[in-house]
């Protein structure tokens, strides 16, 4: 009898074992079934075309001779910046190498991912770069789970690169990141993969906003490391889903920040096939309602509403929306893909403008010294005076008189008075003395460039011509610049 029963109990086990393994296969293959399909991610984004990588890079060069060779001068001679330290170059009271700034020129477009904790930015970037039950995915999970800047960017082959080892290289662009400290470094991790997505851009993932824990705990400034990546992304994605819309203190502060950066923000309300439709229409507005404080601009912000994760939507929901206002954001992401060279141009010319109206501001404040002063005078009180009131001695309107400036693209007065206050007008030559014989005069040069050499590279790239070094001999940039100072 016991040897019956025993029979029985290991016939039933052996059940039980064949069952849960055909349970456990079916249920993979029905995970299997419903993953979404990514082919309209890699037609969208036209990652099967190939690029024309030797006119890529011929421009390239061109841009980066035609900055070192006209703007630089001019840039380094009036010590631009330490007024403004997040253009190209360096931050203030650091001496980058030329390799530096040439890694800011050369960099692809970044993309840089916002948002409260847990709206899905993570699993986003996993998706979009197939990298979802990868070995290498970024980490996600419904509590907060990411308490890094990761910068996901490609390589010849799949590694993890620490943050020290990012600043420390220049040729990556990240050297500025050292001044927000060692304990941010150790927050700042890099991701190097082999794919086509990454060959023309570079993601940026960011820890969630947490508004009930204060920016001092992080260990590092926060907002100011935000700020830095601001200033360089090309598209800005701030993300959002149904549980996650009320606007603390950090995500206000967030969008001060984002100021004037209206045109590269994107705004996703994620997760929305959680939703029926009829909820998903008052989530929408609420979305609204909470972010129109803090975004004043006459045209309201894009919204794209779908679920970017890999599997696919739930039933009984808005499919074709989602889908259609997926395809629309990836196209976003193409157009700042295809137009990256052009973005380039046009960033290195703006840099090239605010140089030059630095370099004539920076005169003006020289000559009006020079015409202040008597034997008698005491040059601090004499430059002290003209400093705290510049408008006393038409520094500001000479410029707007003389030169064609236009008055929205001067910088804040005040700015100068702590510009000053580290160097010491003395330090400085007038425009008429940054001039010789063989190179020429600096304002003469950065001048044609931004008139001339720049436009012309810019129209080299729309017409598809190759932009090759030999372009000088249309924009005229290998002839000696004529010195306007020199007697004839």
């Amino acid at each position: 009898m016991k040897g019956t029963v025993l029979i029985s109990c290991f016939l039933s086990l052996l059940l039980l074992q064949a069952t849960a393994g055909k349970s456990f296969e079916e249920e993979e293959e029905d995970i299997t079934a419903i993953l979404r399909d990514r082919s309209h991610i890699d037609d969208t984004l036209r990652l099967a075309t190939e690029e024309k990588a030797r006119d890529y890079a011929a421009a390239i060069e061109r841009l980066r001779k035609i900055y070192h060779t006209s703007i630089k001068p001019l840039e380094q001679a009036y010590k631009y910046n330490e007024l403004r330290s997040h253009e190209i170059s360096a931050y203030p009271g650091r001496t980058l190498g030329d390799s530096a700034t040439d890694g800011e020129i050369t960099s692809k477009p970044m993309v840089l991912f916002l948002g409260p904790w847990s709206v899905g930015k993570s699993t986003m970037i996993n998706y979009l770069l197939g990298m979802h039950e990868s070995p290498y995915q970024l980490y996600t999970g419904a509590e907060p789970t990411t308490s890094e800047f990761t910068v996901i960017m490609h390589g010849e082959k799949i590694r993890s690169v620490e943050g020290i080892v990012m600043a420390a290289d220049s040729s990556r662009s990240f050297s500025p990141l050292e001044k927000f400290g060692q304990n941010f470094l150790e927050k700042l991790i890099g991701i190097e993969m082999p794919h086509k997505l990454l060959e023309r851009v570079t993601f940026v993932d960011t820890p969630g906003i947490i508004e009930n824990r204060k920016q001092q705990e992080r260990g590092y400034p926060f907002n100011d490391v935000c700020q830095w990546f601001i200033d360089r992304a090309d598209l800005i994605f701030v993300v959002f889903d149904p549980t996650k819309l009320d606007v603390g203190l950090e995500l206000e502060m967030l969008f001060r920040q984002l100021k004037g950066r209206e045109s590269q923000i994107r705004i996703i309300l994620n997760k929305a096939d959680n939703l029926a439709t009829q909820d998903l229409m008052r989530v929408y507005g609420a979305l609204f309602w909470s972010l129109a404080p803090l975004i004043n601009v006459t045209e309201p912000p894009r919204v794209y509403v779908s679920s970017f994760w890999p599997y696919d939507y739930a039933p009984d929901t808005s499919r074709d929306l989602f889908k259609r206002e997926e395809i629309s954001l990836l196209e976003d992401l193409n157009q700042v893909i295809e137009n990256r060279m052009e973005n380039k141009i046009a960033f290195i010319r703006q840099h090239g403008i605010r140089v030059r109206i630095h370099g004539l501001l920076v005169d003006r404040y020289v000559q009006t010294f020079k015409e202040k002063m008597s034997f008698f005078s005491d040059p601090e009180l004499v430059f002290q005076e003209i400093v705290d009131d510049p408008d006393k001695f038409y520094i500001f309107k000479s410029i707007l008189a003389k030169t064609n400036v236009s008055k929205f693209d001067l910088p804040n007065r005040d700015a100068y008075r702590d510009f000053f206050g580290i160097n010491p007008i003395t330090n400085f030559k007038p425009l008429s003395a940054q001039c010789s014989y063989i190179g020429g005069c600096l304002l003469e040069k950065i001048e044609k460039a931004i008139t001339n050499e720049l436009p012309a590279l810019l129209s080299s790239i729309n017409s598809g011509k190759q932009p090759g070094l030999a372009a000088c001999e249309a924009t005229g940039c290998g002839e000696k610049p004529k010195n306007r100072y020199r007697k004839n």
